[in-house]
Protein backbone atom coordinates (compact mmCIF):
# COMPACT_ATOMS: atom_id res chain seq x y z
CA UNK A 1 0.00 0.00 0.00
CA UNK A 2 2.64 2.60 1.03
CA UNK A 3 4.49 1.85 -2.40
CA UNK A 4 1.28 3.11 -4.33
CA UNK A 5 1.37 5.91 -2.45
CA UNK A 6 5.13 6.77 -3.00
CA UNK A 7 4.67 6.18 -6.51
CA UNK A 8 1.54 8.62 -6.26
CA UNK A 9 3.49 11.06 -4.37
CA UNK A 10 6.73 10.50 -7.36
CA UNK A 11 4.13 10.96 -10.15
CA UNK A 12 2.77 14.07 -8.78
CA UNK A 13 5.84 15.63 -8.01
CA UNK A 14 7.12 14.52 -11.44
CA UNK A 15 4.82 16.08 -13.13
CA UNK A 16 4.46 19.21 -11.35
CA UNK A 17 8.05 19.65 -12.78
CA UNK A 18 7.47 18.93 -16.47
CA UNK A 19 4.72 21.47 -16.24
CA UNK A 20 6.44 24.03 -15.04
CA UNK A 21 8.64 24.16 -17.67
CA UNK A 22 5.33 25.90 -19.52
CA UNK A 23 6.09 29.06 -20.64
CA UNK A 24 3.64 32.05 -21.36
CA UNK A 25 5.65 33.94 -24.04
CA UNK A 26 2.84 36.71 -24.85
CA UNK A 27 3.38 38.08 -21.28
CA UNK A 28 6.48 38.89 -19.23
CA UNK A 29 8.35 36.11 -17.02
CA UNK A 30 6.85 37.78 -13.72
CA UNK A 31 3.33 37.36 -15.05
CA UNK A 32 3.20 34.49 -12.40
CA UNK A 33 3.81 36.40 -9.56
CA UNK A 34 0.60 39.11 -10.36
CA UNK A 35 -3.30 38.07 -9.55
CA UNK A 36 -5.05 37.63 -12.90
CA UNK A 37 -8.66 38.41 -12.67
CA UNK A 38 -9.49 36.68 -16.07
CA UNK A 39 -12.54 34.60 -14.34
CA UNK A 40 -14.94 35.46 -11.70
CA UNK A 41 -16.87 31.99 -11.55
CA UNK A 42 -15.09 28.84 -11.25
CA UNK A 43 -16.79 25.24 -11.94
CA UNK A 44 -14.34 22.32 -11.37
CA UNK A 45 -14.38 18.77 -10.98
CA UNK A 46 -11.15 15.97 -9.88
CA UNK A 47 -10.65 12.88 -10.00
CA UNK A 48 -8.28 10.94 -7.24
CA UNK A 49 -7.18 7.60 -5.96
CA UNK A 50 -7.41 8.24 -1.43
CA UNK A 51 -5.53 6.53 0.70
CA UNK A 52 -7.40 5.94 4.37
CA UNK A 53 -4.73 6.20 6.69
CA UNK A 54 -6.34 4.64 9.72
CA UNK A 55 -8.04 1.89 8.00
CA UNK A 56 -5.17 1.85 5.09
CA UNK A 57 -7.44 1.42 2.06
CA UNK A 58 -6.94 2.84 -1.10
CA UNK A 59 -10.40 4.21 -3.07
CA UNK A 60 -11.49 6.67 -5.27
CA UNK A 61 -13.03 10.26 -5.52
CA UNK A 62 -14.54 12.43 -7.22
CA UNK A 63 -14.65 16.37 -6.14
CA UNK A 64 -17.08 19.15 -7.37
CA UNK A 65 -17.12 22.92 -6.48
CA UNK A 66 -17.93 25.91 -7.61
CA UNK A 67 -16.42 29.21 -6.46
CA UNK A 68 -16.95 32.64 -7.03
CA UNK A 69 -13.70 34.76 -7.21
CA UNK A 70 -13.83 38.03 -5.48
CA UNK A 71 -12.78 40.48 -8.02
CA UNK A 72 -8.98 42.35 -7.17
CA UNK A 73 -8.59 39.64 -4.92
CA UNK A 74 -6.71 36.47 -4.27
CA UNK A 75 -9.35 34.77 -2.54
CA UNK A 76 -12.85 32.92 -3.37
CA UNK A 77 -15.76 31.30 -2.08
CA UNK A 78 -17.76 28.72 -2.88
CA UNK A 79 -19.38 25.25 -1.86
CA UNK A 80 -17.94 21.65 -2.51
CA UNK A 81 -18.72 18.32 -2.49
CA UNK A 82 -16.89 14.83 -2.51
CA UNK A 83 -17.60 10.91 -2.83
CA UNK A 84 -15.61 8.38 -2.21
CA UNK A 85 -16.91 5.00 -3.67
CA UNK A 86 -16.16 2.70 -0.82
CA UNK A 87 -17.77 1.00 1.45
CA UNK A 88 -18.67 3.51 3.87
CA UNK A 89 -20.73 5.38 1.26
CA UNK A 90 -18.58 8.55 2.52
CA UNK A 91 -20.01 11.92 1.20
CA UNK A 92 -18.85 15.35 1.97
CA UNK A 93 -20.30 18.57 1.79
CA UNK A 94 -18.65 22.30 2.49
CA UNK A 95 -18.28 25.78 2.25
CA UNK A 96 -15.06 26.31 0.16
CA UNK A 97 -12.49 29.28 0.74
CA UNK A 98 -9.88 30.02 -1.75
CA UNK A 99 -6.56 31.43 -2.04
CA UNK A 100 -4.45 32.27 -4.77
CA UNK A 101 -1.16 33.51 -3.69
CA UNK A 102 0.04 33.28 -7.71
CA UNK A 103 -1.73 33.33 -10.76
CA UNK A 104 -1.98 29.28 -11.07
CA UNK A 105 -1.15 28.21 -7.90
CA UNK A 106 -4.85 27.90 -5.45
CA UNK A 107 -5.06 26.99 -1.68
CA UNK A 108 -8.48 25.66 -0.45
CA UNK A 109 -9.89 24.99 3.02
CA UNK A 110 -13.44 23.31 3.37
CA UNK A 111 -14.86 22.92 6.73
CA UNK A 112 -18.02 21.15 6.39
CA UNK A 113 -20.55 17.78 6.92
CA UNK A 114 -19.21 13.74 6.27
CA UNK A 115 -22.01 11.76 5.58
CA UNK A 116 -21.25 7.91 5.94
CA UNK A 117 -24.00 5.22 5.30
CA UNK A 118 -26.85 4.60 2.87
CA UNK A 119 -28.90 6.00 5.09
CA UNK A 120 -26.71 9.25 5.72
CA UNK A 121 -26.77 8.04 10.25
CA UNK A 122 -23.57 9.13 10.92
CA UNK A 123 -22.57 12.85 10.73
CA UNK A 124 -19.31 14.19 11.35
CA UNK A 125 -17.40 18.05 11.36
CA UNK A 126 -14.23 17.41 8.59
CA UNK A 127 -11.98 19.51 7.57
CA UNK A 128 -10.57 19.37 3.60
CA UNK A 129 -7.25 21.50 2.71
CA UNK A 130 -6.26 21.09 -1.07
CA UNK A 131 -3.81 22.92 -3.50
CA UNK A 132 -4.04 22.81 -7.06
CA UNK A 133 -1.45 23.98 -10.14
CA UNK A 134 -3.91 25.11 -12.82
CA UNK A 135 -2.23 25.05 -16.77
CA UNK A 136 -4.93 27.23 -18.68
CA UNK A 137 -6.18 26.25 -22.39
CA UNK A 138 -8.41 28.93 -22.93
CA UNK A 139 -11.81 29.13 -20.51
CA UNK A 140 -10.90 25.32 -19.10
CA UNK A 141 -7.47 24.69 -16.88
CA UNK A 142 -6.56 21.57 -15.79
CA UNK A 143 -3.38 20.13 -13.57
CA UNK A 144 -2.91 18.23 -10.77
CA UNK A 145 -4.41 18.42 -7.18
CA UNK A 146 -3.53 17.07 -3.82
CA UNK A 147 -6.05 17.06 -0.77
CA UNK A 148 -5.45 16.13 3.04
CA UNK A 149 -9.18 15.50 4.58
CA UNK A 150 -9.70 15.19 8.49
CA UNK A 151 -12.54 13.80 10.39
CA UNK A 152 -12.79 12.48 14.03
CA UNK A 153 -12.62 8.63 12.49
CA UNK A 154 -9.76 8.99 10.21
CA UNK A 155 -8.09 10.83 7.61
CA UNK A 156 -6.91 10.68 3.89
CA UNK A 157 -5.21 12.00 1.62
CA UNK A 158 -5.51 12.10 -2.19
CA UNK A 159 -3.31 13.07 -5.42
CA UNK A 160 -5.11 13.52 -8.52
CA UNK A 161 -5.99 15.19 -11.59
CA UNK A 162 -8.57 18.85 -11.54
CA UNK A 163 -10.03 20.33 -14.56
CA UNK A 164 -11.81 23.13 -14.35
CA UNK A 165 -14.23 25.77 -15.84
CA UNK A 166 -13.54 29.51 -16.00
CA UNK A 167 -16.65 31.80 -16.45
Amino acid sequence: MYKTIFFLLILFVQSSILFAQDHDHEHGHDDDLVQKHEHIHEIGASISPVYFVGEEELSIAAHFHYVYNFPHTKFGLGLGYEQVFDEHKHRFTGVEFSYRPIHRLTFGLSPGVLFEGTKNVEKYFALHFETVYEFELGAFHIGPVAEVAWHPEDYHISLGVHIGLGL
